[in-house]
């Protein structure tokens, strides 16, 4: 890699950072919309009787992980909270008298505000500690199918759950309580390109915006306090730098038309605990407005292909 290896432009931090909290959030109504319209009474909406798994997983207790495959979530079952899960139950609430008998099925920007009212205020005590607003683990429901409403069922679960950029579900182990909040990856993470923004994880062999390359610790270079972002920013220069040579093999990403980034840390973040941070690699369009497609990984051995179009040369953060 060249010493004057770019750095995602100026412009691009206040871009990327509004993708990924928009892609965050959108993640959210997805899966609310998507992967959570769930009955926990004796059948579906369509009246097809739920196995007894589903059946326990619908009546789940705080403290239970959920986890499932199907789309509609039909076979939900239990698993222990140390497997891989997609939803970990947080609390139990009746919306009766918000609600009654003759209203009608909320829509989505209500059920996103039930979420938002009833679950948030209760998660705090259930975690022993501040959840991350930024961070990976948001809040949602397990709510009653429109039939299920319409027959006065208002009982919902509040839960934690990690919707990706594109809103699908990522699995996570261990109780959220003892997880780590921050939003990382695993390096070698490749995540979508969706239009000029970021989408879920791929395959790196398909198009993607960028790469994960290594996960650093802010915490364990700054040890007295939460480090304001300029600090963060240099020390991360420093260290992605580091890590996308050992990560690439040495490989002048300039050649590849591809440049370095990292994440920084809100303040509301390092105080609920998150501390680790991404270095990635991306290809930016020349304009600045957001990524362009790159194809394969920048491993070291494995050489990307990226789309036609070079970063800007002004140099920036993230």
């Amino acid at each position: 890699m060249s010493r004057g290896a770019e750095r995602f432009p100026a412009q691009m931090k206040t871009l990327t950072t509004r993708v990924v909290m928009a892609g965050v959030f959108l993640g959210a109504i997805i899966a609310l919309a998507l992967s959570v319209t769930f009955s926990w009474t004796d059948t579906l909406a369509g009246g097809s009787k739920l196995n007894e798994a589903a059946e326990q997983a619908f009546h789940s207790p705080p403290g239970s992980c959920l986890t499932w495959a199907a789309t509609d979530a039909s076979d939900a079952h239990q698993v222990a909270c140390e497997q891989p899960h997609l939803f970990e139950v947080t609390g139990s609430i009746d919306v009766g008298a918000q609600f009654n008998e003759e209203a009608p099925f909320p829509s989505l920007d209500q059920w996103q505000q039930i979420a938002e009212q009833k679950c948030n205020s209760d998660m705090q005590p259930y975690l022993g500690h501040r959840l991350d607003p930024y961070g990976k683990l948001t809040t949602n429901l397990l709510r009653p199918a429109p039939a299920q409403w319409s027959n006065g069922d208002r009982q919902l679960r509040c839960g934690l759950q990690w919707a990706g950029p594109g809103g699908k579900l990522q699995p996570t182990t261990g109780p959220a309580k003892s997880q780590d909040q921050s939003l990382v990856w695993e390096p070698g993470t490749c995540l979508a390109l969706a239009g000029k923004g970021v989408g879920d994880p791929v395959d790196c062999a398909r198009p993607h915006s960028y790469e994960i390359i290594a996960t650093l610790d802010l915490g364990q270079n700054f040890k007295n306090g939460y480090p304001n972002q300029k600090d963060q920013k240099a020390w991360l220069d420093t260290e992605c730098t580091k890590a996308a040579k050992d990560y690439a093999g040495g490989a002048d990403l300039g050649e590849k038309k591809l440049i370095l980034g990292w994440d920084v840390r809100e303040q509301e973040s390092w105080d609920a605990g998150s501390t680790k941070v991404n270095c990635k690699v991306a290809a930016t369009l020349a304009d600045g407005s957001g990524f362009q497609a790159v194809t394969g990984s920048v491993k070291a051995q494995s050489a990307p292909d990226s789309a036609e179009g070079s970063p800007p040369s002004s140099t920036g953060n993230r």
